[in-house]
């Protein structure tokens, strides 16, 4: 009888399979001991939290590059005033910025609330009285990679789990055929890269598995979802040959969260061959979705978030293309186009959830890593020769929004200044902001721990409050 080892095994049997989810669970599986693999799906198995929440999945809108709150949701009619003009004060900014630029957009109130937005957001803002707009957002620093990594990841300079994975470390999820966490970004990865859905060191597979939506055809969406040389049974059969030899290293080696990792990730990528397929083809919907949706990329990826969610994926992060489109230094006025590309996906995101009954189950979240300062940015010499009307990164005071999982709509909490420069009232922490999205999915954030190196570890570090204002 011929005698292979292990590896020659591994590399004979090529199932063609493997990285369709085994690169992204793997890339920080870090030295954590998950349940055991082996009976079963027990660390992607549904889970309670500490007490029902009202939100059991999270779609988050990362509008990466920092937006600016004064031309979105806060509007400033002071900058007009001193338009051209020094401001009364003057707050560190990462570049030298100037006079005040009051927003080349319009604002007007909408709903019932009267909530006031932006020209840029309009039909968004058509559903106002669903969101909960927060004005008095602030982080610590004025750069986009510590930034990226605190709102995602809760800390701004140490390898942390993300968010997506500490919500599927702490409730399992819905679908078996499908990762419960998927981090969907056209054309590449955004800042950080996948760092910011890692795992760290959490269990492997807790990690986010990376979709690049610049994709439509299923086979470029989804690398290797389908094996034109085998069929479906013989993979099955090689499968289970590869499982019985993990097993067996598993055995001699004791417990090994790597190898772990790896045997859940063949089995997931044998499942989602199937399911996979069906969900990310949004051409099945029926004509008027796709019409209320939109042409684009940004609409397509957000009408794919809500498919998946509706499959029971716990977290879908939608990225605004890759690096930091948001970033408008020189010329704030491409945030026009940037909005074009995704209000009317956002709009229809919450009607189609709300007309499906997901919309209260299904908390969205709105935002960047940061704002935008009130002052434009001055130019800097050799890097333009064109008018500068952009605005620098701002920290000091921003805004995001939430809507649906239980969160009060039509309700602005907080403010900034009357320039827009800095979080004055009722302000809001990423940490406070992480502390409330953990409660309405049903978790004390003080509670919500694991265990690592010695020490509790937890989404907020050793900060953060919950925004009761927020909670319907």
């Amino acid at each position: 009888m011929i005698q292979f080892s292990r590896r020659d095994l591994l590399q004979r049997c090529g199932m063609g399979l493997g990285s369709l989810a085994l690169l992204p669970i793997l890339g920080d599986a870090g030295q954590a001991i998950p349940a055991d693999p082996l009976k079963g799906n027990a660390p992607l198995a549904p889970k309670e939290p500490h007490f029902p929440g009202r939100a059991k999945h999270v779609i988050h809108l990362f509008m990466n590059g920092g937006p600016s709150h004064v031309d979105t949701f806060d509007p400033k009619p002071a900058l007009q005033k001193y338009a051209g003009k020094e401001l009364p004060f003057h707050l560190p900014t990462e570049r030298a910025t100037g006079s005040a630029y009051p927003s080349p957009f319009k604002f007007k109130n909408y709903g019932k609330s009267g909530i006031a937005v932006s020209d840029l957001f309009s039909k968004t803002a058509e559903h106002i009285d669903e969101i909960a707009v927060i004005r008095s957002m602030y982080a610590d620093i004025p750069n986009h990679e510590p930034s990226f990594l605190l709102m995602n990841c809760g800390e701004a300079r140490l390898p942390r789990p993300s968010m997506g994975s500490w919500l599927l470390y702490g409730l399992g999820t819905e679908n078996q055929n499908l990762p419960g966490f998927v981090s969907l970004c056209p054309r590449g990865l955004p800042t950080q890269g996948s760092e910011n859905w890692r795992s760290a060191f959490l269990p492997g597979v807790y990690q986010g598995t990376y979709i690049d939506t610049q994709h439509e055809a299923i086979e470029k969406l989804i690398d290797n979802i389908r094996n034109p040389r085998v069929s479906f049974e013989e993979q099955r059969r090689q499968l289970d040959l590869l499982k019985t030899a993990n097993e067996e290293h598993l055995a001699e080696r004791g417990q090994d969260s790597e190898l772990e990792a790896s045997i859940a990730s063949f089995e997931l990528a044998y499942r989602m061959q199937g399911e996979a397929v069906e969900a990310f083809d949004v051409s099945s919907e029926p004509q008027h979705v796709l019409d209320m949706y939109g042409p684009g990329t940004q609409a397509r990826q957000i009408l794919i978030a809500r498919r998946l969610v509706e499959r029971g994926v716990r977290m879908v992060q939608v990225w605004h293309g890759a690096g930091q489109p948001w970033d408008n230094h020189d010329n704030i006025n491409i945030h026009g186009t940037l909005a074009a590309q995704c209000d009317q996906g956002i709009a229809a995101l919450i009607k189609d959830l709300k007309q499906r009954g997901l919309l209260d189950e299904t908390l969205i979240i709105w935002g960047g890593e940061f704002g935008r300062t009130p002052t434009v940015e001055l130019p800097r010499p050799l890097l333009n020769t064109s008018t500068y009307l952009g605005r620098d990164h701002n920290h000091w005071g921003y805004t995001t929004w939430l809507a649906g999982g239980g969160v009060k709509g039509g309700y602005v909490h907080g403010a900034t200044d009357e320039f827009g420069w800095k979080a004055v009232e009722d302000r809001v922490h990423v940490h406070d902001l992480q502390a409330t999205i953990l409660h309405l999915l049903g978790f004390d954030h003080e509670r919500f721990t694991y265990r690592y190196a010695g020490r509790d570890f937890r989404l907020t570090d050793v900060h953060g409050k919950v925004v009761k204002g927020l909670i319907a």
